[in-house]
């Protein structure tokens, strides 16, 4: 079969691979009919992940081609969603609605530390060695673990681009809202204008907030998730501007939830990176900084973006002095589809509107290339396999 398999930093080739085969009694293969690029397989692409060469991709759905002999409700034929975490559904994490930290489905590296590159948590679809070594969904076919819990099916009347996004980005940006237990009249401050932040603005207004504040350093992006949302968008351009605008919104309190939806790796000037060296750190964690300056006292921040790495200049006083309750970790997809789906199904909420490119699988080398740079206005693609 033909897939997106990453080589090294910046490199992401269109090979021809072995097909994936049934490798446990409740494994489906999957027929993929569509499959995108997240922004955290942008750190795998950029080399902040270390990796050996496998396929890419956690978004992805499609036709169930073959399933294993303890499958006991999906069928050759049927059109299923996957979850991006592989969680094996009995566990006392996945008991607990937390399948991102499932105890049996990354053998080799799981553990209860959660250490820089030991002790992970539960495997991801195409998400590097150390989250499970699982090839991901960027491909003609996918192997799917424990299928009896993960996969969906979906109603036919829906288009795939309807219903993709249940995979990983929605969940992960009600999950965001969700941990800042938005309830109805909530000022929601997002940072990071990206799908995931889209998301979580989307899922913001459906829980009631009154007011979603979006803040990104490029202009294209907020204009996109203006129109797709409807929310009230701020260009960063110096930090304690941007926080001082949300404090002027909010009565000087500072927005109720503020939502991190950017992570480690944010726009970073020279001086940025140079501490980082010096500090032996990767990435920046001024995003966040930026969050716990703008949620009000006793807020919460929800922390959505992917930080693999310790940094020594958390502000722990001002967490402490403020009262924050903070909140991240991988987005506990698994507890939240059914519901986000019914909203589709509703139509409630759309979540196609944030596609702005649309490529076939053999182009994936430009696909990577624009959504890593932010080029021909890139916010998000779609590939299909079979093209």
């Amino acid at each position: 079969m033909k897939a997106a398999v990453i080589h090294g930093p910046g490199s992401v080739k269109y090979d021809t691979v072995e097909d994936p085969k049934i490798n446990a009694q409740d494994d489906i293969i999957l027929k993929v009919t569509s499959t995108a690029i997240c922004g955290s397989d942008l750190h795998i692409y950029s080399g902040a992940m270390p990796t050996s060469p496998m396929v890419l991709g956690h978004e992805f759905m499609g036709i169930v081609e073959e399933t294993g002999p303890a499958v006991t409700h999906l069928k050759r034929g049927d059109r299923v969603v996957v979850p991006f975490p592989v969680a094996c559904g009995n566990c006392f994490f996945c008991n607990h609605d937390v399948p991102g930290n499932c105890e049996h489905s990354n053998p080799e590296h799981y553990g209860p530390e959660g250490g820089i590159l030991t002790e992970k948590g539960g495997a991801l679809f195409g998400y590097t060695d150390l989250y499970g070594g699982i090839d991901g969904g960027q491909a003609q076919y996918v192997r799917v673990p424990y299928a009896n819990y993960g996969p969906r099916v979906v109603p036919e009347n829906l288009t795939d681009e309807q219903v993709l996004f249940l995979t990983d980005i929605f969940p992960t940006g009600y999950t965001g809202v969700d941990w800042g237990e938005v309830k109805g009249g909530e000022t929601v401050a997002i940072f990071g204008s990206g799908p995931v932040g889209i998301m979580a603005a989307k899922s913001a207004w459906l829980r009631g907030a009154a007011q979603v504040i979006i803040v990104d350093t490029l202009q294209y992006r907020l204009d996109k998730a203006r129109v797709s949302t409807g929310s009230t968008t701020i260009l960063w351009d110096d930090p304690k501007d941007v926080v001082e605008h949300i404090r002027s919104l909010t009565n000087g309190r500072g927005a109720d939830v503020c939502i991190d939806a950017v992570g480690f790796e944010p726009e970073r000037s020279l001086t940025d990176k140079i501490k980082a060296t010096i500090n032996f750190e990767k990435g920046s964690i001024k995003v966040l900084e930026a969050c716990m300056s703008a949620v009000r006292r006793s807020g919460i921040v929800s922390v959505l973006g992917v930080y693999p790495v310790n940094y020594d200049n958390f502000p722990l006083g001002q967490f402490f002095d403020k009262g924050i309750i903070l909140k991240g970790g991988q987005a506990p997809a698994h507890k939240y589809i059914d519901k986000l789906l019914e909203y589709v199904i509703q139509g409630k909420v759309q979540l196609d509107d944030i596609i702005t490119h649309r490529l076939p699988l053999s182009e994936i080398s430009h696909a990577y290339d624009i959504f890593n740079k932010k080029e021909d206005g890139c916010v998000k693609v779609v590939l299909d396999p079979w093209k």
